[in-house]
């Protein structure tokens, strides 16, 4: 072991011992006055701001737990949860000079020889990379080269988040092995998510990626601009991309004067999150004010740019059906589809009482409808929604944490830019136009299609070892796996061929419906009814 490493992190552990004492933080894990005791001022200050101001000085990477963990409100009191989401990533910026030695260190040349012109004064600064102005050098004479931001990590960050996580990891198995509460709130699973989190952070070229992704599904839309990036001069310490211009979504007074309709901003908002998360599986989930411009050449139709793609999120294809259906059934009030999505799910344990959840749930939710959002609070909703899960023994779902977190974001622009914003009605229509689209019999034709290829692989390897097993006397024996393993099989192909079966009944009675209606042949409720039954054939098929 290196020892100026070790050493290095012993100053740092000592470091915050320190701070922690001088805000008596062991207090605020075991509620009781501790030998280590801490400063009086310390002692005086609310919980949660000594939490907030404690992380604040230890740095950066502490900071951005911090945020992370301000999204986990299943995990913390309220007060706390309520400081850690004050926490602000702002730091001082690093000298223009270094910064620019560590993108030559990146692309093996000087600056001088891809830039015609770099500023040493960065536009932005933030705990992990900070943002320089540059404009590229023409293709062909007489051009003028296309002005860029380029983007730089920070000297040396990675070994520093490093060496913080390994510290983080250690304090969280003393949480979880000297304090009351460290089993059933997990510190070590908590620190593993952040660390997947910020790790990503690291990678630029990753950055770039999602940032390329995000532009193809929106290349061409009125709603949302990203930026193109040249991945010629990316790396994973340097991201060049192109310079986008606008207001910062905080100045409110500048989009005003421009004469911004901040009803639609609002609403298109909330439509992109939505069409991120449900058409697109894949969304921004870093969407505070810093990293959001408006395009205000259309006043009217304002139109929003993206910046910082560190932090994407996606969801699996069942908890987005899932979490889709949950969505329709709030909208439409209907709290014992939401109940019982929950435990078709396996988000609550399947020993729970329908109906005691579904009377919880709506409690939380009835209070909330058909009120402007100025009104109400989402994230007093989802404060309240994660208090109910933990009365019913609810499992917290790591991948809608980032979800989570933007939905908080996206509550916070929709107050700052038109506090009427009405979120349910926005956002209703986009929900049912997907849930259609879902069980039109050109998708669930698609989705069975796709697993063909799978189904066609799996299904030899499986017979040949259940002849195998049948040829050496194993079956039916106690090998439990593989009779489990056939018997899985067999479900899945009954259930293709059910979803194959409904999916064309389905379509044949819609066709029949449609010619019948055309020649007004029958009585129209009799063509109403065979469409209503192909409707019912594709649903089923889509459930299958």
């Amino acid at each position: 072991m290196n020892p100026l490493r070790s050493l290095g992190r012993a100053r740092r552990l000592l470091q915050i011992l320190r701070i922690s004492r001088k805000y008596a933080l062991a207090e605020i894990l075991t509620d009781r006055r501790m030998l280590l005791g801490g400063s009086r001022a310390g002692r005086k200050m609310p919980r949660g701001l000594r939490l907030r101001l404690a992380l604040e000085e230890l740095g950066p990477v502490f900071v951005k737990f911090g945020q992370a963990l301000s999204t986990r409100r299943d995990l913390l009191p309220d007060d706390i949860a309520e400081e850690l989401i004050k926490l602000q990533d702002q730091v001082p910026p690093f000298p223009g000079e270094v910064a620019r030695a560590e993108i030559e260190r990146g692309l093996g040349c000087a600056v001088a020889e891809v830039f015609d012109d770099f500023e040493l004064e960065p536009l932005a600064s933030a705990s992990i990379a900070q943002v320089h102005a540059a404009r590229l050098k023409p293709e062909a004479d007489g051009d003028e080269g296309m002005p860029v931001v380029v983007k730089v990590l920070r000297p040396n960050v990675e070994q520093q988040i490093r060496r913080d996580l390994s510290l983080m990891y250690m304090l969280a198995e003393l949480l979880e092995w000297g304090w009351r509460e460290g089993h059933r709130l997990k510190p070590v699973e908590v620190v593993a998510e952040y660390e997947k989190v910020i790790i990503d952070e690291l990678d630029l070229i990753r950055e770039g990626a999602n940032a390329s992704q995000l532009r193809s599904n929106w290349l061409g839309s009125d709603l949302i601009y990203h930026p193109a990036v040249f991945f010629d001069y990316t790396r994973s310490n340097v991201l060049v991309m192109e310079r986008v211009y606008g207001h910062n979504i905080d100045e409110i007074d500048a989009l005003r004067a421009e004469g911004v309709n901040f009803q639609v901003l609002a609403e298109r908002g909330v439509e992109i999150f939505f069409k991120q998360v449900f058409r697109d599986n894949f969304f921004h989930a870093d969407m505070h004010p810093g990293n959001i411009f408006v395009d205000s050449s259309n006043p009217q139709k304002p139109r929003y740019i993206a910046l910082d793609f560190g932090i994407v999120g996606s969801l699996t294809p069942s908890d987005q059906r899932y979490l889709a259906e949950n969505f329709v059934a709030f909208f439409n009030r209907d709290y014992r589809r939401v109940a019982e999505l929950h435990l078709e799910s396996g988000w609550v344990p399947e020993r729970t009482r329908i109906d005691e959840f579904e009377a919880a749930i709506r409690s939380v939710s009835e209070p909330i409808f058909q009120r402007p959002l100025k009104d109400i609070s989402f994230g007093l909703f989802l404060m309240r929604l994660f208090q109910t899960a933990r009365r019913f023994n609810m499992v917290v779902q790591p991948q809608l944490v980032l979800l989570q977190k933007t939905l908080l974001n996206i509550e916070g622009l929709g107050r700052q830019l038109y506090p009427e914003l009405d979120l349910w009605k926005t956002a209703k229509p986009i929900m049912e136009d997907w849930m259609r689209d879902r069980l039109s019999p050109i998708s669930t034709f698609e989705r069975f299609r796709d697993r063909i290829p799978s189904l066609a692989e799996t299904l030899p390897e499986l017979a040949h070892q259940a002849l195998l097993r049948m040829q050496n006397g194993n079956w039916p024996g106690d090998d439990r796996a593989m009779r489990h393993s056939v018997n899985e099989l067999r479900d899945e192909l009954l259930r293709e061929r059910r979803a194959q079966r409904l999916t064309i009944m389905g379509t044949g009675l819609g066709l029949i419906a449609a010619l019948l209606w055309t020649a007004a042949a029958v009585r129209p409720e009799v063509s109403a009814a065979l469409a209503l039954g192909g409707l019912w054939c594709w649903y089923r098929a889509w459930k299958q």
